[in-house]
C-alpha cells in the first residue's frame, strides 16, 4: 500500500515534541497535522508510543576484512539488525588499497551491499595516500558517487595508517571539494612501540590491548588533527571519541569557532576497561579500538553529548565471532580482530541510558541518534527528521517496555552481545523505510536488496527546506504509556 496514516503517537524531532498524525504517500511524508483524513490509507495506531525519525548510524563496518578474517555480519544481517534497533540509514566505510584506483574500492563495496541491504545506506571513503592519481580521481568520485566524507586513519601502522602529510593534503582537498574529513585519532607510531614492548615482556592477555593504547595517545592525535584542520581552514569529524583527553580537545576547538565535530559510541558510554580483564579470554569480546576506558570517562562523554561538545552517536559496528575469530588472538592480544557488535542496540541504549536517566532530553536524543548525522553527511532533510517532503523513515517506539539485551534475542549473526544482561527501557515496535515496513510489530517485514544507495550532498551546502507543514498545538508530551 502506497498511502499510510500514522495516528495517536507523540511525534519527536530534534526541535519539537507534539501529538499529531503523519500522512505518507509513495514513501514521502506529505502532511502532518491533527485529525488527518484516512481515506484510502492504511492506518497505523501509534498510541502509547513515540514516533521518531529513523536513526542514522554514521559509522559501520559491514562485510569488512580485518586481521586475516572478515566481519561475520554483512550488509544483509547487519542492516536487518540495524532496522530491529531503530536505524534506517547506515554509512559504511569503504576501504581502499594503496596503488589501486578509488573507483575499484567503491565498486567492491557496491558489490558487498547490492541486493543485500534492507535499509538505505551510503559510503565513506578511506584515504591512505594522496598522490597525483588519487588527487585526480577523488573529485570524480565525490561528484559521481556522492561520497562526500573521507576517512583517514592515524593508527593501525603498516595497514591503514596514513602519515600527517596525507592527512593535511586530504583536509586541503576536502575544503576545496566540499567533503568532511573523518579521523581515527590515535598515535599509531607510539602504539606500535608499546605493543612490541608488551609482547616482549610476555604481556599477552586482552587487557594489554587497552594498556598499550592509553588515552593520552588518543588525546594527542585528536589535538594534532585539529591543529592540521585549523591550518588547512578545513573541517574535521573525530570518530569514536572514548576519553576526556579527546573530548576536551574537541570542546576547546569548537569554542574557538573551528569546524570540528565529535562522535562517540554506546560502548564507551556504558562499558569500561575492566571488561577486558574477564577470565578465560572473555576479555577478547571487548577488544576494539580505541579501547574501553576507565569508568569515570563515561560521565565526561555524557556531559559532552548534553552540552553539544560531542554531536553524534555511531555504532562502530564491526562484529567478529568470539569462537574462531576473536580466538585468533589467544596468546597475543595484538592478533585479536578489533571490533564489536553494536548496531542493533545503539538507538535503545542512548534512549534508555540518556533520556530515561535524565542525561539528555528527548529532542537531544533525536538530534544525536539521527538529525545531526544527516546534516553533517549531506542527507538532511531527506533523512534525519519528520517533515513534509522528507523520506518516511519512521520508528514507532514503545518507551514503557523493559527488556534485557542478549545474544539469544538479538538479530545479528555474531555469537555474543557485549551488553549481555543489560536491562534497558524502550523498544522499537515498528520501523518504516520510505514508507514501507521493515519491522512490523517486532517482526521482520522487509526484503533483502530493498535498501537504496544514497548519493549525498557536499559538506556545507545549505539543506533544501522541506515544505512547511501545519504544526499542531503541543499536547501531552508523553505517550499514554508511562514514561519515567
Amino acid at each position: 500500500m502506497t498511502k499510510k496514516l500514522i495516528t495517536n503517537g507523540v511525534i519527536v524531532t530534534a526541535a519539537d515534541t507534539y501529538t499529531g498524525d503523519i500522512l505518507i504517500e509513495n514513501g514521502i511524508i506529505t502532511e502532518i497535522g491533527l485529525n488527518l483524513s484516512a481515506a484510502g490509507a492504511e492506518v497505523i495506531d501509534a498510541a502509547g508510543c513515540y514516533v521518531f525519525p529513523g536513526g542514522v548510524d554514521p559509522h559501520t563496518h559491514l562485510d569488512m576484512p580485518f586481521g586475516g578474517t572478515v566481519t561475520v555480519d554483512d550488509f544483509e544481517s547487519g542492516t536487518m539488525a540495524a532496522a530491529f534497533g531503530g536505524t534506517t540509514t547506515v554509512i559504511d566505510f569503504c576501504l581502499t588499497t594503496k596503488g589501486e584506483p578509488l573507483s575499484k574500492a567503491v565498486e567492491v563495496w557496491h558489490g558487498k551491499s547490492r541486493d543485500k541491504a534492507v535499509i538505505d545506506y551510503s559510503f565513506h571513503l578511506m584515504v591512505s595516500e594522496l598522490n597525483d592519481a588519487v588527487l585526480e580521481e577523488l573529485p570524480q568520485i565525490i561528484e559521481s558517487e556522492g561520497i562526500t566524507s573521507l576517512k583517514v586513519f592515524m593508527a593501525y601502522k603498516n595497514t591503514f595508517q596514513a602519515d600527517d602529510g596525507t592527512l593535511y593534503k586530504t583536509l586541503q582537498t576536502a575544503k576545496q571539494e566540499g567533503a568532511l574529513v573523518m579521523v581515527h585519532a590515535e598515535n599509531g607510531d607510539v602504539i606500535e612501540y608499546l605493543i612490541e614492548k608488551a609482547l616482549e615482556a610476555g604481556q599477552t592477555d586482552p587487557i594489554y590491548h587497552a594498556l598499550t593504547r592509553p588515552p593520552e595517545l588518543e588525546g594527542e592525535a585528536t589535538g594534532r588533527a585539529i591543529y592540521l584542520t585549523e591550518l588547512a581552514d578545513s573541517q574535521l569529524y573525530v570518530v569514536h571519541v572514548t576519553c576526556a583527553e579527546a573530548a576536551w580537545k574537541i570542546a576547546e576547538a569548537r569554542k574557538k569557532g573551528l569546524r570540528i565535530y565529535g562522535e562517540t559510541c554506546p560502548q564507551y558510554l556504558v562499558l569500561d576497561q575492566s571488561y577486558l580483564e574477564k577470565p578465560d579470554f572473555e576479555g577478547a569480546k571487548y577488544v576494539w579500538s580505541p579501547p574501553l576506558r576507565e569508568a569515570w570517562n563515561q560521565e565526561v562523554l555524557w556531559s559532552a553529548l548534553a552540552s553539544g561538545g560531542l554531536q553524534t552517536l555511531g555504532s562502530d559496528q564491526c562484529s567478529f565471532d568470539f569462537k574462531g575469530q576473536k580466538e585468533l588472538g589467544r596468546g597475543d592480544f595484538s592478533k585479536i580482530p578489533n571490533g564489536g557488535p553494536i548496531i542493533e542496540d545503539r538507538f535503545t541504549i542512548l534512549y534508555s541510558e540518556g533520556v530515561e536517566k535524565g542525561r539528555i532530553t528527548l529532542n537531544q536524543f533525536v538530534d544525536i541518534v539521527s538529525t545531526t548525522s544527516a546534516k553533517l553527511f549531506g542527507l538532511f532533510p531527506q533523512k534525519g527528521t519528520i517533515a513534509v517532503g522528507s523520506d518516511a523513515d519512521i520508528v514507532i517506539f514503545d518507551p514503557s517496555v523493559t527488556r534485557t539485551l542478549s545474544a539469544e534475542t538479538h538479530h545479528m549473526k555474531v555469537d555474543y552481545n557485549p551488553f549481555e544482561g543489560m536491562e534497558v527501557k524502550g523498544e522499537p515496535v515498528s520501523v518504516l523505510v520510505r514508507g514501507e515496513f521493515v519491522i512490523r510489530d517486532k517482526a521482520f517485514a522487509g526484503t533483502a536488496g530493498s535498501g537504496r544507495y544514497l548519493r549525498r550532498k557536499r559538506f556545507g551546502l545549505p539543506a533544501a527546506a522541506p515544505v512547511p507543514a501545519p504544526a499542531p498545538a503541543p499536547a501531552n508530551a508523553e505517550p499514554s504509556g508511562s514514561v519515567s
